[in-house]
């Protein structure tokens, strides 16, 4: 593996990751909250990630395990790490309390200002956040840092898509801090740190895999990243958008970020 490849996939990580502190900046300096665009965003993440998952990273991960073990049993292990990937993604979201979970996001623009009659309390909210938020993203670094090693531009396209859908998280761990606070730079140092759990899963999955990286723990690896990002989307983003903007504004931000992406592939790939 050359090693401009390697740290072009570790920078990616750190994009993705650090979006959080945008979501932060966003609620610090935005008077105004427009859930229409939020809504329209977090679709269209929803939309390049759905795709890219069941186009591209599926077909290669079953095409690696079908040159190792055959057509039959690589499609087999390709499903079970597909669904392997989505049930370890929904085992932290039952690990993580729901009042606690990013995946479960409140609504930022109604929540928080009730929230500030108990400082203590919405401390420990933005605090557990923050932690959730780092757990969460932890896989979502390796499967930026997975795409990137395999294909570049496939990586950069899962890397703005996980970046998009960071942004709201941040504004969920810095927001409550704040209030809690009233200090803009411990609001801001732990939403980026809950994002700098991304580049610290890709490091640790390169450590993890570097030694025995081949076509069978690619394919495996991948089809389980392809079911993680799945499950991101259903569980999260989409009802996320539904919450904050229209059903047709999801909706077409959906359908918006698969063009997109389509087109990517079409052209870039």
């Amino acid at each position: 593996m050359e090693s401009e490849h390697i740290w072009f996939a570790f920078s990616l990580t750190i994009f993705a990751g650090l979006a959080t502190g945008i979501g932060s900046l966003i609620a610090f300096l935005s008077r105004s909250f427009n859930p229409k665009f939020l809504a329209g965003a977090l679709g269209f993440s929803a939309g390049v990630m759905i795709y890219v998952s069941l186009v591209e990273i599926f077909v290669k991960a079953k095409d690696s395990l079908s040159a190792v073990y055959g057509a039959q049993t690589g499609y087999l292990y390709t499903t079970l790490a597909f669904f392997g990937g989505i049930g370890l993604i929904a085992l932290i979201d039952k690990v993580v309390p729901n009042g606690q979970n990013p995946h479960e996001l409140q609504n930022i623009k109604e929540d928080v200002p009730q929230a500030v009659k108990n400082e203590r309390k919405l401390l420990r909210m933005g605090m557990f956040s923050a932690l959730a938020i780092g757990i969460h993203n932890f896989p979502e670094g390796l499967a930026t840092f997975i795409g990137a090693l395999h294909d570049p531009a496939l990586g950069l396209s899962i890397a703005v898509a996980i970046a998009i859908h960071n942004i709201p998280e941040g504004i969920a761990v810095s927001a409550p801090i704040y209030y809690a606070t009233k200090s803009r730079k411990k609001a801001f140092f732990y939403s980026f740190l809950s994002g700098f759990a991304e580049p610290v899963g890709a490091f640790v999955g390169y450590f993890l895999f570097r030694n025995f990286f081949n076509e069978a723990t690619f394919g495996l690896v991948f089809a389980g990243v392809a079911g993680i990002m799945v499950y991101i989307s259903l569980d999260e983003l989409l009802p996320t958008a539904e919450e904050y903007g229209e059903h047709h504004v999801a909706i077409s931000g959906l359908i918006a970020g698969m063009a997109v992406m389509a087109i990517s592939l079409v052209l870039f790939v």
